[in-house]
């Protein structure tokens, strides 16, 4: 049975401030759970409410009551295990491939799948701006499926990084040259922007090469597409270009 004082602990974690002030987070269902595990994570706690759960490189869980993971998980409704982790000592950022950078993406499930498509496309660095979604709400862990552990994400100034950056600069618009047509470099920066508002100014001014996915449909009145989706086909635009020289 957990505690009121652990109880009150692990929910605080909902929140950026006291993940931040803790250095903690959490992560929910057996997928994410056993590819943290499986990475440098390191877990501070782990409960289940199943005595018979198996996760390999898991420490021993402590059995609690459906009751009590009802009240500590971020789930409408909870699987049957969830764990706390430290938050790893933030990695420089490597700057041998393609690099993605994102400005202002705010949404926790876009920034989930973001990190995700990341992993698919073997993309190991994403640049974020400070304003982007926390990468430790437990939405995006949730979104991510695991990938976390093998994408190293960081938060800076994006017009700094930029401008110092030796690699060519992407950016996703809708007025760019049509990527399908485009010729695409192994190494570089691509820049997707903000849900609502696409790439600031400040940082449109830093990029080289504007692309765009066109639309196809006949009346083209579709005003723009998803970031995670325009994530996909870009990502997947760049790994074919280089695969096919």
């Amino acid at each position: 049975m957990l505690s009121k004082n652990q109880i009150k602990r692990i929910t605080s974690l909902q929140q950026k401030k006291y993940r931040n002030e803790y250095q903690l987070f959490i992560a929910e269902g057996i997928k994410v759970i056993q590819e943290l595990f499986q990475s440098q994570y390191i877990a501070e706690h782990f409960y289940t409410t199943n005595p018979d759960l198996s996760i390999s490189a898991a420490p021993i869980p402590e059995i609690i009551a459906e009751s009590d993971l009802k009240k500590i998980s971020c789930l409408k409704t909870p699987n049957d295990c969830l764990a706390v982790f430290r938050m790893p000592k933030p990695k420089p950022i490597n700057l041998n491939g393609l690099v993605v950078c994102l400005d202002d993406v705010r949404d926790p499930g876009n920034l989930g799948t973001i990190i995700r498509l990341c992993d698919w496309f073997g993309v190991e660095q994403l640049v974020c701006s400070p304003e982007t979604a926390d990468v430790y709400n437990p939405k995006v862990i949730q979104a991510t499926m695991g990938s976390i552990s093998r994408v190293n994400l960081v938060y800076t100034d994006l017009n700094k990084f930029l401008e110092n950056s030796i690699l060519p600069v992407y950016g996703a618009f809708m007025e760019g040259e049509n990527v399908y047509e485009s010729t695409l470099p192994e190494k570089a920066i691509l820049v997707l922007g903000n849900e609502a508002n696409g790439i600031s100014k400040s940082v449109e001014s830093k990029i080289s090469s504007k692309i765009s996915i066109p639309r196809f449909g006949q009346l083209q009145k579709t005003e723009s597409l998803n970031v995670a989706t325009a994530s996909a086909i870009l990502l997947s635009e760049f790994r074919r270009n280089f695969s096919e020289k």
